[in-house]
């Protein structure tokens, strides 16, 4: 009698089924999970992702450099993906919207990965890092100047998100008139609301409308320099690309900013640290990088063949997640997490190997010197609510909090307040899709209706 085969995919030890990184279990607390992972499989875990789908889940530190510094086994092409082949992955998937290959450079290994990538990293190069500065203090104190007077906001709302894209629309030389606009926008797409394929077409033609305008009158931006690059990119490349740069530098340098500010307002050891001088602000960012790292998963790699990795037998076609947040604190490097991890930035909260966020330095900037800008301007700040009633919305990929109250003694605005923040005052007209009604069932699209509603399972 011959043996069948083993079915294709991650397969657990017997009696210890595969978990799912999805639903309440995950969404309660996803540290938790992690670690219940590490301690029935070690550093690589079996796991099920949105629809049942088989998948490896990196927790160990070294193995995640492992996955992220060698392509040639573990590909960014997701063309590579056994299930998605096999039309497991419909168009309407909740994981279609990112794992579907698109022709970006986090989709591309070898050369066309490094052509396209270049053109963004040298263009990102050429921003100067004193200007990136002095957007941002002049955007948080337009922001502060906005609930200054009021004794009380939601730090989530009223700043950690607004702060980056308003400075982005900056650095990509869009008009200023557009920045409370692609916040919205940012906001609505990545919460899944009934807008969201609305607010998709309104960043598309924002985009579409500012290329045409710097390729008729270039500036010193993001967009010119990707139009003149010697690479010659397509219009296609650059919107879709600066549509990468602006909805990755908002999520995560929104949610950088709101971790760092909860650690300061509910640890009182870590605020002392910081106001007494024995611990820097770049130094104080560091340390929330390791402990609640923006992203806390990375979906994903795809083996390029069957291949060893962590214990675990990992075959052609397997998708592989990068836990981010879990290899931060992998015992293996960090067996007492009660130690600062000053100065060190080994963490891999921005991922590593080629495909390594290049736009890094650019969220530090703006996290560190929007938070300096508010602990200066509000210094007695102190958490409205008990430590107990935050909440906080988690997905595969991310764990966000939904809001952070605080309470202040009012201080009045600054003179900045003479210079409304754009978009309150007299505008350029914005593309018509900005006002765009919610679309019909009939005019919905099946992979971008609320897709991120429904990967992080919120209907």
């Amino acid at each position: 009698m011959t043996t069948p085969p083993p079915p294709p995919g991650p397969t657990p030890p017997p009696g210890c089924p595969a978990h799912r990184l999805y639903g309440p279990e995950a969404e309660a607390d996803p540290g938790a999970l992690y670690e219940k992972l590490r301690a029935e499989h070690g550093a690589v875990a079996p796991v099920l992702v949105q629809g049942d789908l088989p998948a490896w889940l990196v927790l160990g530190h070294r193995e995640n450099l492992d996955v992220a510094r060698t392509p040639s086994r573990f590909s960014r092409d997701s063309r590579r993906w056994r299930d998605m082949q096999e039309g497991k992955v419909p168009p309407d998937h909740p994981l279609t919207p990112i794992a579907a290959w698109q022709p970006v450079c986090n989709f591309q290994d070898g050369a066309e990965h490094e052509r396209l990538r270049g053109a963004v990293t040298e263009s990102l190069e050429r921003l100067d890092r004193r200007g990136i500065r002095r957007y941002v203090t002049r955007f948080a104190n337009q922001l502060i100047d906005a609930f200054a007077d009021s004794a009380r906001a939601d730090l989530v709302r009223d700043f950690a998100e607004p702060l980056p894209m308003l400075v982005m629309t900056q650095l990509v030389g869009a008009p200023e008139s557009y920045g409370p606009r692609l916040v919205e926008a940012a906001r609505d797409m990545i919460k899944g609301t009934e807008t969201a394929v609305a607010s998709n077409a309104y960043v598309t033609e924002a985009l579409e409308q500012l290329v045409a305008r710097k390729r008729a009158q270039p500036g010193r931006d993001l967009t010119s320099w990707l139009l003149e690059h010697s690479t010659s990119l397509t219009e296609a490349e650059i919107i879709e690309h600066l549509r990468l740069v602006l909805i990755a530098a908002f999520s995560t340098t929104a949610n950088l900013i709101a971790n760092a500010l909860r650690l300061v307002l509910t640890d009182r050891r870590f605020r002392a640290s910081l106001s007494g001088g024995h611990m820097t602000l770049p130094d104080a960012l560091e340390q929330v990088l390791w402990d609640e790292p923006p992203l806390s998963a990375i979906l994903g790699r795809w083996a390029t063949g069957d291949t060893m990795l962590g214990g675990q037998r990992i075959k052609e076609g397997d998708m592989v997640l990068l836990g981010l947040a879990a290899a931060n604190v992998d015992p293996e490097i960090r067996p007492d997490l009660t130690v600062p991890v000053h100065g060190n930035r080994s963490h891999l909260a921005f991922s590593g190997g080629p495909h390594e966020c290049p736009g890094q330095d650019i969220g530090r900037a703006i996290a560190d010197t929007g938070i300096d800008v508010l602990l200066a301007r509000l210094p007695d700040l102190e958490l409205a609510v008990p430590e107990d009633e935050l909440r906080w919305d988690s997905s595969l990929m991310s764990r966000q909090l939904v809001a952070l109250p605080v309470a202040f003694t009012p201080r009045g605005a600054t003179v900045t307040s003479a210079t409304p923040l754009p978009g309150t005052g007299a505008a350029q007209p914005l593309p018509e899709a900005a006002a765009a009604p919610a679309p019909g069932p009939q005019d919905r699209s099946p992979v971008r209706d609320s897709w991120w509603s429904r990967l992080v399972g919120r209907r």
